[in-house]
């Protein structure tokens, strides 16, 4: 019976198995099949657009923080038409145009009313039907920047505000950015003085109208304007102006001292022995003084959107964190303006970027930043040295290096949208800055050693972005460029020194650029001047290189080091101090707490508010206090040193 049984198990698992295969058989030629897509939009070409789009912004509505825009665009046959908003922004790296803020589309041609569609796939398109006649659109809409922090920054206050061309024009598919010509015109709230690196024609009415530009260099044009204003001149006779352009939310805030804006001459002499060129007819730092309008630091080719703290002149002992700004996006005139990565640049505003060689881009703007602040006199010597040794603790401490290669975080202003990260150190983000800025001090340090002193890599940079003096027309390139010109200043396999550093995982901290510059990188208890002004800036205390945690001012905490003292204890950010030991938080308490735990055995007791629940976390800790900074190594060259001696 039991074979019988067994026969007749079988042939059902049989049959069923049989069963089940021509059932799923049939069943797949009936499954759903992708739908069509729409058309993709029309790629750009280097063909001039026919006629001038005319584009006139309405600045005045401070109280509700909005832009009201009315343009024209020719059109010279009847049929569909598709218009872009820019998605794409130069200097962000990342599709973030503000397409949420931008509402209340209309769209007409002779005085009837439009139906228009926005692309399915493609939002930043809109689709819309010229009628047979027409000769132009004319198209409303408005930005309605934000209003309060958390929607984003604030660019409009009763004093001043910031505006971005690049955020206000719908321009035509299917041609170059550069091909498209534009009329601006502006009217802004009574009072108020603007600044940009636009030309301006004339005012009427009340409205102030610019010189035609085509879009590409128009929508790398933004604008500040102020109710409180000062203009400096940086290069007095020089071979194009340059202009320190500064606005404020009080007039007291405008009183720089003689010696003050002499450091800011000397940036841009020192950037012209450094490039040995310029490239550009003239340039503005659109500088703001503000605590009420968002900071900013954004390149452009003939200006940069500089926003800081409102006391940047007024209490400039205490600001060095802060001065390293203007050296770093004037850098990007050269290096990433005129000279930009090849995968980067795009024909228009809706062509995604490429950023592989955003530590060429960003990190040795970074490095080029702190030398010419340093050279320049904005900050001094020791606080470049400051300065540079948070960097490498930073980077020292960088778990995430374990994992994921330079090369990588590249991709992070389109992975995270700069928004803030919950495990830093462990994540990284956009670490092609500073690290990248690491990479090119041993870049540097290793061309001094090599060649006795007689190259470096300023030799680099006049090769590089020195080329075309005077010229303003882009100039790409590729890794092979990078490392073709590095060879020209002083043969050694580069590409592999590039490699090791960026492209791949690499555990071991960046710090050969500091030993061979004859420094290390040390902790002590105490802390630089520098560094004290960073957590000034911040609002902040820090105490990662101790306790593994930074804080807001009333003890919230804003990041947890990861495998620190604080992560083990269970820490993370959102979470805020209550009580150190049993008493009511403060800075202080905390840090007179961790000292003291370094002569005992005991924890450090946080009672910490997380949501609604409140719990005691003990902190195994007694390393004390710990703050960067550089040591010499006694017996070896000050490479450092001469890096940040100004150019004779």
């Amino acid at each position: 019976m039991k074979p019988v049984l067994f026969a007749c198990a079988a042939a059902l698992v049989l049959s069923a198995a049989t069963s089940g295969a021509a059932l799923a058989q049939a069943n797949v030629p009936n499954g759903p099949q992708p739908f069509p897509m729409p058309p993709k939009t029309e790629a750009p070409q280097d063909t001039p657009y026919p006629g001038t789009l005319k584009v006139a912004v309405d600045a005045t509505d401070l109280d509700r923080h909005i832009y009201r825009v009315h343009e024209t665009i020719p059109v010279s046959k009847a049929g569909p038409m598709t218009l872009l908003y820019p998605q794409w922004l130069p200097g962000n790296h990342a599709p973030n145009g503000p397409l949420k803020t931008a509402d209340g589309f209309s769209f007409k041609a002779n005085g009837q009313t439009l139906r228009w569609m926005r692309d399915p796939v493609d939002v930043f398109a809109f689709h819309i039907d010229v009628p047979p006649g027409a000769t132009s659109i004319d198209i409303d809409f408005d930005l309605l920047t934000a209003v309060d922090g958390p929607e984003g920054r604030i660019v409009m206050t009763p004093e001043m505000l910031s505006l971005e061309w690049i955020d206000l024009v719908l321009y035509p598919a299917g041609h170059f950015a550069r091909r498209i010509q534009v009329d601006p015109s502006v009217r802004f709230p009574e009072g108020f003085k603007d600044f940009s690196a636009l030309e301006t024609t004339g005012t009427e009415g009340g409205v102030t109208h610019y010189k035609t530009e085509d879009f590409a260099t128009l929508a790398d044009s933004p604008m500040i304007a102020g109710r409180y204003w000062k203009q400096f001149d940086l290069d007095p006779g020089g071979p194009a102006r340059v202009s320190l352009d500064v606005i404020a939310d009080r007039p007291e805030l405008l009183d720089a001292t003689p010696e003050e804006i002499d450091k800011h001459k000397a940036l841009v002499q020192q950037a012209y022995k450094l490039y040995g060129s310029h490239h550009y007819n003239h340039y503005d730092f659109l500088f703001s003084l503000s605590s009420r309008m968002g900071g900013s630091g954004l390149e452009h080719h003939r200006s940069s959107e500089d926003g800081t703290i409102p006391d940047y002149f007024t209490d400039w002992a205490k600001t060095p964190s802060a001065r390293d700004l203007l050296a770093h996006e004037y850098t990007h005139s050269w290096n990433g303006k005129f000279r930009r990565p090849a995968d980067l640049w795009t024909p228009n505003f809706n062509v995604p970027m490429r950023g592989s060689l955003l530590w060429v881009y960003e990190g040795q703007t970074q490095y080029w930043g702190f030398v010419l602040a340093g050279r320049s006199g904005l900050i001094s010597k020791q606080e470049a040295l400051d300065a540079l040794a948070s960097t490498a603790a930073t980077y020292a401490n960088r778990v995430g290096r374990e994992w994921r290669p330079v090369e990588d975080t590249t991709n992070d202003p389109v992975i995270a949208s700069r928004r803030p990260q919950p495990w830093l150190s462990f994540q990284r983000s956009e670490d092609y800055y500073s690290e990248g800025q690491l990479v090119w001090l041993d870049a540097d340090t290793l061309i001094r050693q090599k060649s006795g002193g007689k190259k470096s890599l300023d030799d680099f940079a006049r090769e590089f972005f020195g080329i075309n003096n005077g010229s303003w027309t882009t100039v790409t390139y590729t890794f092979d460029d990078v490392v073709a010109a590095l060879n020209k200043v002083e043969p050694y396999d580069w590409a592999t020194f590039l490699n090791e550093r960026i492209n791949r995982v690499a555990p071991k901290p960046p710090l050969d650029g500091l030993a061979r510059g004859g420094w290390k990188l040390v902790y002590t208890d105490k802390e630089t001047e520098y560094f004290k002004s960073a957590e000034m800036r911040r609002h902040s205390i820090d105490l990662t290189y101790s306790v593994g945690l930074t804080l807001g001012r009333d003890g919230d905490i804003t990041a947890v080091q990861w495998d620190g003292p604080a992560f083990k204890a269970g820490l993370t950010i959102g979470a805020k101090i209550i009580a150190v030991n049993g008493i009511a938080y403060d800075m202080d308490r905390l840090k007179e707490t961790i000292t003291e735990a370094k002569k005992g055995g005991g924890t450090i007791d946080l009672l910490v508010k997380a949501g609604d629940h409140y719990k005691t976390v003990p902190i195994d800790y007694h390393g004390g206090l710990r703050y960067p900074r550089l040591e010499r190594i006694e017996g070896t060259p000050d490479l450092l040193s001469a890096i940040y001696t100004p150019k004779k």
